[in-house]
């Protein structure tokens, strides 16, 4: 573990029981976040993304549970050069010192907008109610916090915004918005769950730029949740490449584009478009599609698609995710012959 971090999931399994079996969403993550570090996370829909970050928040709804592992976060009250971390996965999800971790230490922008803010009530409103939540001040003083925030974030005249509902704004103004209520306590780390999925691509160069320049005038860490490559190498210092609720790679952005190792990395970057495709000429795909919950075949879980697959070996045992070299990881048989206990 790195002692520097301020959240490292270690071996994080999340389980989903229902009566048809057993869905392993997320089957022993592991990653560090470091003060002012921007970790992307990356696969494709279907892979254990939303489900992680979920875990680590303490959102995952019943039948979802997380059956294992550790989720060590450093909170904001052991002061900046504190030591003492706390273990989520043991916190009560509704309990008290959860609550106040979640939406003061740890901030969440959730993938759809227009989902997460109420369309009865106000934008100062819930604005008011998330800093209420966290500190005991007057309304007053709550509004002219949600008002800062706002003109941080770039929200045209905050003060009449602050009457309109959210049917009323456009989508870049509601993603601006639940980014000025997750910046409301100055969290540690912020979590943007696709933050730019559901918008065009002109406010998405916006809010990627915005969302840069907050984390350096704040200095905060930021999980970056997305199953787009290009804006992760705009966005991440690390990446963690997901597949089937397991980590596949890990390791500094720059030597996840330039030198990936996981066969499952080197595909979904050959997937990706450049000004150097041929016009019209067809894109490579994955063969296949990722197996259903309930049918996760054995050994690695990517051998049914991987170009690379050994008969005998990665349809029967499990690599572990292993160091090589300096800094990247990766859970393969071509690099190393290390396997897990299943």
């Amino acid at each position: 573990m790195n002692t520097n971090a301020i959240l490292s999931v270690r071996n994080l399994k999340t389980r989903f029981t229902m009566d048809e079996g057993t869905t392993k969403a997320v089957d022993g993550v592991s990653f560090d976040v470091a003060p002012g570090q921007v970790v992307g996370i990356v696969g494709e829909s279907g892979c254990g993304k939303s489900v992680t970050i979920k875990s680590i928040l303490r959102i995952v709804q019943k039948p979802g549970e997380v059956v294992g592992g550790e989720i060590l976060f450093r909170p904001q009250r052991h002061g900046e050069n504190g030591t003492d971390f706390v273990d989520l996965a043991k916190l009560d999800g509704r309990g008290k010192e959860m609550r106040t971790i979640r939406g003061n230490d740890i901030a969440l922008i959730p993938q759809e907008p227009m989902a997460a803010l109420s369309p009865v009530h106000t934008i100062g409103n819930q604005l008011v109610e998330a800093v209420q939540l966290h500190r005991k001040i007057n309304k007053r003083q709550a509004e002219e916090i949600a008002i800062e925030r706002m003109k941080e974030v770039g929200v045209p005249s905050p003060e009449e915004r602050m009457s309109a509902y959210s049917w009323e704004l456009s989508g870049g103004l509601r993603q601006r918005v639940m980014i000025a209520m997750a910046l409301l306590c100055s969290p540690r780390l912020l979590i943007a769950d696709e933050p730019t999925t559901a918008i065009d691509v002109t406010t998405q160069a916006q809010v990627l730029n915005l969302l840069r320049g907050l984390q350096k005038n704040h200095d905060m860490a930021i999980i970056f949740i997305t199953h787009d490559l290009g804006v992760i190498a705009q966005v991440a210092d690390d990446v963690v490449v997901m597949y089937l609720g397991r980590v596949m790679e890990t390791g500094p952005v720059d030597d996840i584009f330039h030198n990936p190792l996981h066969p499952y990395t080197k595909a979904l970057l050959g997937s990706i478009p450049s000004i150097h495709t041929t016009s019209r000429e067809p894109l490579p795909t994955i063969e296949g599609s990722i197996p259903h919950p309930f049918n996760r075949p054995a050994g690695c879980p990517f051998f049914p698609r991987c170009a690379a697959y050994m008969p005998g070996k990665c349809d029967r045992q499990t690599p572990k995710l292993e160091r090589i070299g300096e800094h990247q990881s990766v859970s393969c048989f071509l690099h190393h012959e290390v396997a897990e206990e299943i």
